[in-house]
């Protein structure tokens, strides 16, 4: 069961079906205030993994990450977060993992590369 966090209805409208056409369950937050609010009130290991967008209104991937990281919920410091993002430069892989996130993908995405690395910490 994974949590898409991307601001872009297209966006989210295609990774949802590439992430659904594999078996996954998908729920969606349209930005980081959302994406907060739906991992601390979702039941402990009930989410697998979180793809993070980055730039988003509100607040954004690096914000939301940081926040998930510090709260009180139990996967709070274990749940995967893997930031998908159109900033793919070495300084932009090192911001995302600095923010707390376990990996990195650029946009546009390369779907075996989202399998691959959601295969790397899903089993």
């Amino acid at each position: 069961h994974l949590l898409l966090v991307d601001d872009t209805d297209i966006n989210r409208e295609i990774a949802k079906e590439l992430l659904e056409m594999v078996g996954f369950t998908v729920d969606i937050a349209v930005d980081g205030v959302e994406a907060v609010n739906k991992f601390n009130e979702s039941a402990p290991g009930s989410i697998d993994a979180i793809l993070m967008d980055v730039q988003m209104p509100n607040m954004n991937g690096y914000e939301a990450t940081k926040t998930i990281r510090e709260s009180n919920h139990p996967d709070a410091k274990n749940i995967i977060i893997i930031a998908m993002t159109a900033n793919a430069f070495v300084e932009d892989v090192a911001k995302s993992l600095e923010a707390g996130m376990n990996d990195h993908l650029a946009k546009p995405i390369d779907t075996e590369l989202m399998y691959q690395v959601l295969g790397r910490y899903l089993k």
